[in-house]
Formats: structure tokens, sequence, C-alpha cells
């Protein structure tokens, strides 16, 4: 008669990759990790694959803290992001709000060229950003090799007012 063996505690190794599949999972099918805060939390799973022991429980906290995982204002593990990529999103958001940041994806916007010579290129390109009349006609606009580069969703109108300044 066999004698069934009770499996070995995963490694250490086997644990994060198992702990970083558990949280994938959740962000893809719940959008963010909602449920995951603490090494606890993931010991159901590893319950139902291993036999409950104070070694798996040591195991998996080892994982977690091997991983260093950075955690959200909510305390939930961030899978896939260090400590300083959280830091920096946190900036870079802080900047966005401070700076009244949005984003245009430019679906509808139009490029428009206006060649320019060399040495008068800069000059124009300022006066464009600083001017009254130009105010929301583009959405931006750089200087580019040989001249001015604008993208408008008002295409036709900045043409026009384009043409009524040329000579």
């Amino acid at each position: 008669m066999d004698q069934i063996k009770p499996r070995k505690n995963p490694s250490r190794e086997a644990c994060e990759a198992t702990i970083k599949r558990i949280l994938m999972t959740e962000v893809l099918e719940h959008g963010s990790n909602k449920t995951f805060r603490f090494a606890s939390d993931f010991m159901n799973y590893f319950e139902s694959l291993y036999p409950p022991s104070p070694g798996l429980t040591k195991q998996v906290q080892r994982a977690v803290k091997a991983m260093d995982m950075p955690k959200d204002e909510h305390g939930y593990f961030i899978v896939n992001k260090t400590n300083d990529q959280v830091g920096q999103d946190k900036e870079i958001k802080r900047i966005f709000s401070s700076a009244h940041v949005s984003v245009n994806t430019m679906e509808k916007a139009e490029p428009l060229f206006l060649h320019v010579d060399e040495n008068a290129k800069d000059y124009l390109f300022h006066l464009l950003l600083e001017s009254e009349t130009f105010k929301g006609k583009f959405l931006t606009l750089f200087p580019v090799s040989g001249g001015i580069m604008i993208y408008t969703e008002t295409r036709n109108q900045l043409v026009m007012l384009l043409n009524s300044l040329t000579i």
C-alpha cells in the first residue's frame, strides 16, 4: 500500500511567482488590486495547494517581504512597480493636478506646415505662441527643420487666418 506524502512547502521563489500571478490575475479581472494587502491574504490560495503549516506561512511572508511591493494609498499591493516608480507616478500626478493637465488624443487634429526661413523661424514661433489672434486656434505648434509645424482641429479657419496675413 502506497502512502501519500504531503507536498513539500514551495520555495520562496515559487511563492513569489505565484503571488505575482495572483496579483496579475486580480488586476486583469478587476482593473486593480482590491483584495491583497498582507501576506495572510494569500494564504487561502497557498493552503489549497499545500498542507497548512507554520512553515508555509513563513515562506509566504518571506516571499512577500522579498518582493518589496509598494502599496497604494489604501494599503493594497501594487504589482509590477517599484517604490521608486510609485513615487515618480505620485509626483507626475501632483504636477498634472497643479498644472491643470488634460489629455488630448489629437484624433481630429490636422497638421499644418508653415515654411519659414530659418533666420525668422524662432521669432515667428514666439509671436504665434503669444498672439491673441491665434489663441485657441491650434493644439500645439513647434519649430521644425524648414519651418513651424502646427496641429489644429480648426484647419480651415486657421488656413484662412494665416492666408489673410500673407502678402
